[in-house]
C-alpha cells in the first residue's frame, strides 16, 4: 500500500496498479471503516484505489494518513457482509446489439456467450461518480472484448455491457462505448429510495437469461 498527497484536502492510497479480487477486497474494507469517520469528508473508490478527502481546516494530512493505517487494521473492525442480488436480463436482439460481435470475437456462438456471461458470480468493484454505474469484476476471460471504436450517444438504461474483462450496467440512460450483450428490467437506480442505487460496492451479482416472453 502506498499514500500519497494528491491535493491540499486529499490523499490517495494505492493498493496496486491490477484489478483483482485480492485488490478490491483491501479497497472495499477501506471505503467500508472510513464511512463516518471524523474530519474525512468523502472517499472514492476505484479498482485499485482510493481517493480520501479531508478538511484541512479541522486536520492535517498526517493525522489521516495515521487513520487510514488504522483502519486498514486486521483487528480494527467487522466488515459487512456481502449481498448476492440476482439480475434479470433479456440477450442479443435490440436488447443486446452487440453481442454477435462478442461472439465473433471470442470464436464462439452467441449462445455460449450466454453462458458463460451467467455462469459465474460477479463483484461490485464500485459505483461510477456520477450515474451510479455499476462496475463489476469476475467476467469469464473467454468473453472479454474491446469497447466500441466510438461510443453511442444513447444506452438505454439496464443496459448490460462488457468492457475489455470488465462488465457493467447502466442504471440510467447514458452515453457509452461498452458492447451491450443485453438489458435488465430491473430498478437500478430510484432517486426516491434510500440508497438510490439497488447494488451497492462489495454486493455479489448473478446474471439470469430472461426469454422474450418473459419466462
Amino acid at each position: 500500500m502506498i499514500i500519497r498527497p494528491s491535493s491540499d484536502s486529499s490523499l490517495l492510497v494505492y493498493f496496486g496498479d491490477r484489478i483483482s479480487p485480492e485488490v478490491h477486497r483491501q479497497v472495499l474494507r477501506l471505503v467500508r471503516r472510513l464511512e463516518g469517520a471524523r474530519a474525512v469528508r468523502n472517499v472514492h473508490p476505484a479498482f485499485a484505489s482510493v481517493l480520501v478527502e479531508f478538511d484541512p481546516r479541522l486536520t492535517r494530512a498526517e493525522e489521516v494518513e495515521d487513520l487510514i493505517r488504522g483502519k486498514l487494521d486486521p483487528d480494527s473492525g467487522e466488515d459487512a457482509s456481502a449481498r448476492l442480488v440476482e439480475i434479470p436480463v433479456r440477450y442479443g436482439g435490440e436488447f443486446g446489439p452487440d453481442l454477435e460481435d462478442v461472439a465473433r470475437h471470442a470464436g464462439i456462438t452467441a449462445g455460449r456467450v450466454v453462458e458463460l456471461h451467467t455462469s459465474v458470480e460477479y463483484e461490485v468493484y464500485f459505483l461510477g461518480f456520477a450515474t451510479f454505474f455499476v462496475y463489476l469484476g469476475g467476467l469469464p476471460a473467454e468473453i472479454a472484448t474491446p469497447r466500441l471504436s466510438a461510443p453511442r450517444r444513447q444506452v438505454p438504461a439496464g443496459s448490460v455491457g462488457i468492457a475489455g474483462n470488465q462488465a457493467g450496467i447502466y442504471p440510467i440512460a447514458s452515453p457509452g462505448g461498452w458492447r451491450i450483450v443485453g438489458r435488465t428490467d430491473a430498478r437500478l437506480f430510484d432517486s426516491q429510495a434510500d440508497p438510490p442505487p439497488l447494488l451497492r460496492m462489495g454486493d455479489r451479482v448473478r446474471f439470469v437469461p430472461v426469454a422474450e416472453d418473459g419466462a
